[in-house]
């Protein structure tokens, strides 16, 4: 996968990469802070913050990834000291599976999943046996269950953990919807604008990021309240790091939050 690192150092004197010899971070060492983010908006919001942990003397350096494996393999490895990406379900599947040893620094903001169709207008219009394409991440498919069950279209198991449901929980289809969770999340995009299936659940970033407005285009949008907060996640320990703290407390700040609704228009809302 083709990374892009994006930010140079403020001054010959500042030591390259923000973690000690084994990747963790140390204030001490050096005022550099890596970051791996998604393109939009995680990146986009980033750039917004450089300059104000500039005058904390922090230098960010934001590394952009394409999909949602290697950020996370990036930050066990030392190669980036945090990333900003993932939502606190998917972050706690991938502790799951891979015994990665990582911690939520903080909240930043909320990405409404939607659904997107090329050939019915509204999901009232969705056919007898339609056909739903929707990403393979487990930590989605109850998410985007959930979206469904809240406009009418399913019903879930009444003891089924939401967040953690799966196309077997479904207990009541009417319109015998066919599911395929078996697409990579940033491929949806493609099916969706090739008029693939009767309807795509698309996560806000990837459709943003392929010039698609969540608002305007989606025939259905999940709630601001979602529990799917994007958030900083960092190697255990590191989340008590001052830079950190500086970071995530620029992220919250009144002057981001404002951006974030000014650049999305609601497509992407701040956590308060």
């Amino acid at each position: 996968m083709k990374k892009f690192v994006v930010g140079t150092a403020l001054t010959a004197l500042v030591l390259a990469g923000c973690g000690n010899g084994n990747g963790g971070a140390s204030e001490e060492e050096s005022a550099t802070l890596r970051v791996g983010a998604s393109n939009v908006p995680h990146a986009e919001i980033l750039e917004k913050a450089k300059p104000m942990l500039e005058e904390q003397g922090i230098d960010l350096e934001i590394e952009t990834y394409q999909d949602y494996i290697l950020p996370n393999k990036d930050l066990e490895s030392g190669e980036i000291d945090a990333n900003y990406f993932q939502t606190v379900p998917y972050l706690e599947t991938q502790i799951a599976d891979n015994g990665y040893e990582f911690e939520n620094a903080g909240g930043i903001h909320i990405e409404p999943i939607g659904v997107y169709s090329q050939k019915h207008a509204s999901l009232d219009e969705l056919p007898q046996d339609a056909t739903i394409l929707m990403s393979n991440s487990v930590s989605e498919q109850g998410r985007i269950l959930s979206l469904l069950e809240v406009e009418g279209l399913i019903t879930l198991a009444e003891d089924v953990d939401k967040t953690s449901a799966e196309v077997s929980d479904i207990v009541e289809n009417p319109k015998n919807l066919q599911f395929e969770p078996d697409y990579e999340a940033a491929l949806l995009v493609q099916l969706y604008e090739s008029g693939e299936g009767d309807a795509v659940l698309i996560n806000s970033n990837y459709a943003i990021d392929a010039g698609i407005s969540p608002l305007e285009d989606s025939i259905a949008i999940e709630s601001s309240d979602s529990p799917y907060v994007n958030i900083i996640a960092v190697r255990a320990g590191d989340e008590d790091n001052e830079n950190v703290k500086a970071l995530v407390e620029v992220l919250t700040s009144q002057e981001i939050q404002d951006f974030i609704l000014e650049e999305w228009g609601g497509s992407v809302v701040p956590v308060d």
